[in-house]
């Protein structure tokens, strides 16, 4: 950004603001999927707490034959009772994992071994062990709840991974679901990315409005002159908090009970703005397309986010190249 502001690519004052959901490298979860899951990464950690030597003192079965049958009898079941049936056998032997996972921790914690990568080993087995168990008790806690009590369970209850846990829920427009991060994004009259937020959870974008207009300040020197963000930005009180903030043309893409007088000087301005704003729908497309913005294959909340700029970075850096070599063919 100081290189676009020092070269006269980009002044930051007119600005538009959308946000975007991009995936994170997990399944699409279902209650059966992560039972299993569960019960094969915890079998994996309690084989390789039997590779030390000498054996630590706890014991365990492989279940996972049979609880393979199990999941494509879920998958495949025709019938509501078959699919339950299916699920109780389920959970029943998740039950029997998570207990030889409790019996494995503390006998890991007193393993006593002259070779100091076996102690190493224990410990990073006994930690994964732990870590494990908790979220497939959760995951059991669930799979009882809505199949067999039939509750809704919180967004916030639920376990969509064990390798990204970091994941959120992202509903879009009641339909579709996104299993990743909620990103916001504004660009300005370059194409540039400007600034780039991303939030657990999944915020309204209308909470996001005002902290990306500080944000922008806080990057470019001054607020912008005239923004344009998406209809879900709206909100009456975004308006006034803009305009307090002496932004003279304030435009949301829907108006949602809001007067094209009071955002906007002009009816023609308004337009202007609404058609500038779909720009960053473009900016977007190609981020996902051309720079994998669609689905991260970090791992980590930290990799997610390092992931994301460097997308940013690379789409940015092809930007200031075109703009600069568009410049120097008008010159020659």
């Amino acid at each position: 950004m100081r290189y676009a502001q020092k070269c006269g690519l980009e002044n930051g004052r007119k600005l538009r603001i959308d946000s975007t959901a991009v995936e994170t490298d997990v399944h699409d979860p279902t209650d059966a999927s992560l039972l299993w899951d569960g019960m094969r990464i915890i079998t994996r950690y309690l084989e390789e707490g039997h590779t030390l030597d000498p054996l630590p003192g706890y014991r365990y079965s492989d279940h996972l034959r049979v609880a393979k049958k199990r999941l494509l009898a879920v998958v495949n079941a025709k019938k509501e009772d078959d699919r339950v049936s299916a699920y109780r056998d389920m959970v029943h032997y998740a039950g029997k994992v998570v207990g030889y996972a409790k019996d494995a921790i503390p006998a890991l914690e007193r393993y006593q071994a002259v070779d100091p990568g076996g102690m190493m080993t224990a410990m990073r087995v006994r930690a994964q062990l732990k870590r494990a168990v908790e979220l497939l008790e959760k995951v059991i806690s669930q799979t009882e709840r809505r199949v067999f009590r039939k509750e809704k369970v919180p967004v916030s209850e639920k376990v969509v991974s064990y390798f990204e846990d970091h994941t959120d829920i992202i509903v879009k427009n009641r339909r579709d679901v996104v299993y990743g991060h909620k990103v916001f994004l504004t660009s300005g009259k370059s194409n540039l990315i400007l600034d780039c937020l991303v939030e657990r959870g999944n915020p309204a974008d209308s909470e996001q409005y005002i902290p990306m207009l500080k944000r922008h300040e806080g990057i470019f020197g001054q607020l912008p002159r005239q923004t344009s963000a998406d209809g879900g930005f709206a909100s009456k009180k975004n308006l006034s908090d803009a305009k307090e903030l002496k932004i003279k043309d304030v435009v949301f893409a829907k108006k949602r009970g809001l007067a094209v007088v009071d955002m906007a000087k002009s009816n023609w301005v308004y337009k202007q703005l609404k058609n500038f704003r779909a720009g960053i729908e473009a900016n977007i497309s190609t981020l996902r397309r051309a720079f994998g913005l669609d689905r991260c294959n970090w791992k980590s909340w930290e990799g997610f986010k390092r992931y994301l700029w460097s997308s940013i970075f690379a789409y940015n850096l092809q930007v200031i190249a075109r703009i600069r070599l568009e410049a120097a063919k008008a010159a020659a």
